[in-house]
């Protein structure tokens, strides 16, 4: 079921689900981002979006466990895709997820995170109370989007990402800084096998080898 918006220009647009037809179109719309948009989504460069990319990006996209949700603005007599985003339940830990929001370059500033967001957490993964994510240092901006949540703890890994914990079900104390009060997901001792991101790109990890069955990064593929 879509959702009528309205964006902070005025725009007018709607959000509803990805769909499993959206495969073409995802690849489509990923190919026109800056190289600086695809490196805040993934966090690495990224050229391309691998078929093991779409898999996860596309197929698994089950409403349940993983939703993923696209606006579409009115642009006279025509719907154009401005952004996606999604969140996807960490199996190990059910309370919890990750978050990822892409936006069209031609298309930031305009309110567009912010209206996918909102929809998100409200269509989010039942029973998660908490988001489980990395952002870029530089990238202040998608900080800002999730202090708009809930508290917010975060943790320099000092290889310039940022691990992020949202609160999202306020207890009204005061969050501290990142540390063994925290979810454990953060300081599980196999914490890059529960991020969401390590297991769509897994050349990423630092324990990769060329003889691994896996996409290299010039085969590959958004944080979105």
């Amino acid at each position: 079921m879509a959702d009528q918006v309205t964006l902070r220009d005025g725009t007018p647009g709607w959000v509803w689900p990805l769909l499993p037809t959206d495969r073409e179109a995802l690849v489509r719309e990923f190919e026109t981002l800056s190289p600086e948009s695809r490196r805040r989504r993934f966090l690495q460069p990224v050229l391309h979006l691998s078929d093991a990319m779409l898999t996860h990006l596309v197929d698994e996209v089950d409403g349940v466990d993983h939703v993923a949700l696209v606006l579409m603005a009115e642009v006279g007599d025509e719907l154009v895709p401005t952004g996606v985003a999604r969140c996807v339940r960490y199996p190990q830990e059910p309370d919890a997820a990750d978050v990822a929001v892409t936006v069209k370059d031609d298309w930031q500033g305009r309110g567009v995170a912010t209206v996918l967001l909102e929809i998100l957490m409200r269509e989010r993964p039942a029973g998660v109370t908490h988001l489980l994510t990395e952002v870029a240092a530089d990238n202040p901006a998608s900080l800002a989007m999730l202090r708009k949540l809930g508290p917010v703890r975060t943790y320099d890994t000092t290889m310039g990402i940022l691990d992020v914990e949202v609160d999202l079900v306020p207890t009204g104390v005061e969050l501290t800084p990142l540390d063994e009060t925290t979810h454990e997901v953060v300081h599980h001792p196999e914490r890059r096998r529960f991020r969401t991101r390590d297991l769509v790109c897994p050349w990423l990890r630092p324990e990769h080898s060329p003889d691994d069955d896996v996409p290299a990064p010039d085969d590959a593929s958004t944080r979105d």
